[in-house]
């Protein structure tokens, strides 16, 4: 026994470690740091001054309040496009077709995210292969930019999460019995009734632990916003990049960051109420 309990403690060490030192001291770091306000003439004090700042200052909060509408918009399009997808590669596809599709979706990220979203960039610009497109079809004069507006900014998010929400879907489905969907047909009901009272109900942890996934991957995503985006996409990780990288206040960053995380917990926590669901529930189906 005392072997068997040394031998799991030293499989757990890794992750513990990566854990503390990789995350929880990390934050703690930048919330102590977010409560400093440095003064080279009459030295450090401790306070509420990065905050005040943020809630005095329009832009920053603005940006925070339209970062999170904008993730949740992202997240429940990528709901509505990834379980269709998901229900017809657990429940319809069969042996190789099931895996081809299942590689269709995780071969787009075998390349890094910058790479995606330059694709999307040639496919949006101008002088890009839809706007092009539409001009060899006679359908406009001229070239069309769709990039730099926030459509172009939710399609990269959309593409750039969806993995995330099919998996979840996918593995949650593939254990829903077939009989019970025949048995919804036979007593009467539609595909409407069969979805909204059998499919939905019982992928609803998939459903949360996807949301909650793609979220907070469109919340902290900086790259998408500031390519698709434009410089006027008002994307609240760009704020904090500007903070700690352009601006050197590591302070205001610091304090940026914890407000993220808190409002970022406070939207998932809200969204398992709703939904009545819990951590625990959700990450065991």
């Amino acid at each position: 026994m005392k072997a068997k309990g040394l031998g799991f403690y030293l499989l757990l060490l890794p992750f513990v470690l990566w854990f503390v030192l990789l995350i929880v001291l990390p934050h703690l770091q930048m919330l102590e740091l977010s409560f400093i306000k440095r003064d080279y003439m009459a030295g450090d004090s401790v306070g509420w001054y990065q905050y005040q700042q943020f809630l005095g200052e329009p832009l920053y909060w603005r940006t925070l309040l339209r970062t999170v509408w904008m993730s949740l918009l992202a997240t429940f399009i990528t709901l509505l496009v990834s379980f269709p997808v998901a229900f017809f590669i657990a429940k319809v596809a069969q042996g190789k077709i099931k895996r081809l599709l299942l590689l269709s979706c995780l071969l787009p990220f075998w390349v890094s995210e910058l790479v995606r979203t330059y694709g999307w960039m040639i496919l949006l610009r101008e002088s890009g292969v839809i706007s092009q497109g539409l001009m060899a079809l006679g359908l406009t004069e001229q070239p069309i930019e769709f990039l730099y507006n926030d459509v172009s900014m939710l399609v990269g998010l959309v593409y750039t999460s969806m993995l995330f929400m099919v998996v979840p879907l996918v593995s949650t489905l593939e254990g829903l019995d077939q009989s019970l969907i025949e048995a919804g047909y036979d007593l009467g009901g539609n595909g409407w009734n069969v979805t909204t009272s059998i499919i939905v109900p019982y992928a609803m942890p998939g459903i949360v632990s996807g949301c909650i996934m793609v979220f907070m991957l469109c919340l902290g995503n900086y790259l998408t916003p500031r390519l698709l985006g434009g410089k006027d996409s008002l994307w609240f990780t760009e704020q904090i990049f500007t903070q700690f990288i352009t601006r050197f206040n590591w302070e205001l960053g610091a304090a940026f960051g914890v407000i993220l995380l808190l409002v970022s917990s406070l939207v998932v926590a809200l969204g398992l109420k709703l939904s009545g669901q819990s951590f625990s529930r959700t990450l065991g189906r």
